[in-house]
């Protein structure tokens, strides 16, 4: 398959790449770096014309959610009026399959009595960011249901990985680990630990996203999840005991969220029985793997 993957220089978007390309298909990705814009329709549309791809993996757009607050007339756009443009372009020019990720947070308070979270759950955005995600899903089911592009929406729940900037919690944890060992600080400061999510590795991730595009219904939605889920704090934990020596956590206010919504847990059950997938790499490798690659950025930082 030739593939187009927007967001390609992203954390995600660099693991979907090489997925890919390890599976054979042709990648061609595009990143705001390097244009286009997709805030910039004319550059979109003369973009899709130029590349004729078989299938989009739509990844680009704002994904910082506590930043949405300060910002969110630019996490709207970047998301919602940059998945419009898209759309519309795929739709002038070969109709491409369109794999057009969303986000868990659209789903936002969620009752006990609710859990585990299955697509026909309501939604209920509490950030400025889950909005802008919730106006980018129901474009990609106008765009199935009006021009009969065939487009997946894909609900992401939390996942992480190497490559994953500091600006989320597991990489921020790994750093501040990481600095630590080096300048033998024991103290680790930390947000809110109570929040529980459902973490994926975000290699196990991209295998989710192609075996969708092959095996997926066009106009539907698949949670992208695991089923379980686990608190920061234990997140926090597992990190710190791979410390070098001991360490401790300790409250930061600064740290925490405006909003924060307390449990996300997804219902995998649609995404297995339409392609078969499974988790494969366990939370535990992940964190070594995020804290391996923090301490090599901090050693290289002050080297």
């Amino acid at each position: 398959m030739k593939a187009l993957v927007t967001g390609s220089a992203g954390f995600v978007g660099q693991h979907l790449c090489a997925h890919l390309t390890a599976m054979g298909d042709h990648v061609v990705g595009v990143d705001r770096r390097d244009g286009p814009d997709l805030l910039d329709a004319p550059a979109v549309e003369a973009t899709l014309a130029e590349v004729r791809p078989d299938v989009v993996y739509h990844l680009g757009g704002w994904s910082d959610v506590g930043a949405s607050w300060d910002h969110p007339r630019e996490a709207f756009e970047a998301n919602a009026v940059g998945t419009l443009n898209l759309l519309h372009a795929c739709a002038a020019h070969g109709s491409p399959r369109v794999l057009a990720v969303s986000s868990a947070d659209v789903y936002g308070r969620v009752r006990p009595d609710e859990l585990p979270i299955t697509e026909d759950a309501p939604f209920r955005p509490v950030t400025p960011y889950a909005a802008s995600k919730i106006a980018a899903d129901q474009l990609g089911l106008q765009a199935w249901l009006g021009y009969e592009l065939e487009v997946l929406r894909i609900r992401a729940f939390n996942h992480l990985g190497p490559g994953q900037t500091t600006r989320f919690v597991a990489p921020a944890l790994a750093e501040r680990i990481a600095r630590n060992e080096l300048d033998g600080t024991d103290v680790v400061p930390v947000g809110n630990l109570t929040p529980r999510r459902d973490i994926t590795d975000v290699r196990d991730v991209v295998r989710a996203y192609r075996l969708l595009v092959v095996h997926g219904t066009p106009g539907e939605a698949y949670n992208v999840c695991t089923g379980t889920d686990l608190s920061i704090g234990e997140l926090a934990e597992q990190l710190v005991a791979m410390a070098a020596r001991p360490m401790r956590l300790e409250p930061e206010p600064s740290l925490q969220r405006q909003v924060e919504t307390p449990v996300l847990r997804g219902d995998p059950t649609k995404l297995r029985e339409t392609t078969g997938w499974e988790p494969e790499i366990p939370l535990a490798q992940t964190l070594a793997d995020v804290l391996a690659e923090r301490r090599a950025l901090v050693s290289a930082s002050v080297g």
